[in-house]
């Protein structure tokens, strides 16, 4: 009866959330014309290879704890860490409690994932800021995608922007490929212009601006939202949090990552000497779409950054339910999330998800 139960589980788990339903009319969602007039337009660099190879799961990894299945679900990945930022990956249905709109909801799904398949967008600010910065970031990427990606499971592009985004490499697993993108990515400034003295528009010259936000916006709304439903998707952004540019705001690329199931994690970095990190903007992204911010001060720090980025993609929680508002309303939901059981509560655990949903429009 519990292998029954799970296959049931896993089966639904590859359902879409209420938050990939319907984007077309939510808010400061644009599409087609419309979305062109407001936002650059993207340059994609490389093609996507087809995907061979297989990979097998792990033996070792714990039986989940899965819990009875329902239908119409709300479900959302999740990670709890303690004080010192240790993950913890014992935790069971009845420990927690979900709320909506702060109304207590009754869990039809709760279950570790350690296999998962990933879908991640690196996403790497190469405007002048960058400059001393690059190098060490592109070694510290590569690293992570050899850590990470595994054959015929694992997916990841890589993206670079200044004025404007550009696709470096389509979604593919082939590490080599992945690790052209990365080389060849530079800090590139105009000859006529090549302090960025001269303030001219950023149609004219784009190498002097940085629009962070229309770049998260692509990544999620072009890039992850053609992943496979069931796959934990991802952005990885590095920059040092200035956007100068953008014509989308920060909430919309807020609003399109969650729609699109996206986590953003944020490693704020640049030249400490030059241009001061703005913290504040690279946290609230990172918060409101269940993923973390670091801030890294040199090469190693950096390195751990990434590490702990790996070690979280992999230590996570899937929960779901069936919510009690069924209203089709297209509005958004916000989601609390709370330690209930009495001796973690003592542990003061950390738990990091996306803070709501859009719900379906009819």
């Amino acid at each position: 009866m519990m292998v029954r139960s799970r296959l049931i589980a896993l089966t639904l788990l590859a359902l879409p959330a209420f938050s990939l339903s319907d984007t077309s009319a939510q808010p400061g969602f644009q599409r087609g014309s419309e979305r062109n007039q407001r936002r650059p337009r993207t340059v994609n660099a490389t093609p996507s290879p087809s995907r061979s190879n297989t990979s097998k799961p792990s033996s070792e990894e714990p039986e989940p704890e899965v819990v009875r299945v329902e239908t119409n679900l709300v479900n959302t990945v999740f990670t709890a860490v303690d004080r010192d930022r240790h993950f913890i990956t014992t935790l069971r249905a009845n420990d927690l409690r979900i709320y909506e709109n702060d109304a207590s909801q009754t869990i039809s799904l709760f279950e570790r994932e350690t296999d998962r398949p990933l879908t991640l967008v690196i996403l790497v600010d190469t405007s002048k800021s960058q400059e001393r910065t690059l190098p060490d970031e592109k070694k510290a990427a590569k690293a992570f995608i050899r850590a990470v990606v595994r054959p015929d499971k694992d997916r990841v592009a890589i993206v670079s922007f200044t004025g404007v985004p550009r696709v470096e490499q389509q979604l593919t697993e082939n590490v080599l490929q992945l690790n052209r993108a990365i080389d060849h990515l530079r800090v590139e400034l105009p000859a006529n212009n090549p302090n960025c003295d001269e303030e001219r528009p950023v149609q004219e010259d784009p190498l002097c601006w940085t629009s962070i936000w229309d770049s998260v916006w692509e990544s999620a709304s072009e890039v992850l939202s053609q992943a496979p439903e069931n796959s934990r998707r991802a952005v990885i952004l590095l920059s040092d949090g200035d956007d100068t540019s953008s014509t989308i705001k920060r909430q919309d690329a807020i609003d399109a990552a969650v729609k699109n199931n996206v986590a953003v994690y944020s490693i704020g970095i640049g030249d400490p000497e030059l241009y001061k990190v703005e913290q504040d903007s690279l946290r609230k992204i990172s918060d409101r779409t269940g993923g973390r911010a670091f801030f890294p001060r040199d090469e190693v720090e950096l390195g751990r950054a990434f590490a702990q980025i790996q070690e979280e993609l992999r230590s996570q929680y899937v929960i779901a339910y069936s919510p009690q508002n069924k209203l089709r309303d297209g509005s958004h939901r916000r989601i609390r999330m709370e330690i209930v059981n009495p001796e973690l509560r003592k542990q003061k655990l950390q738990l990091i998800y996306r803070q709501g949903y859009y719900a379906p429009k009819q």
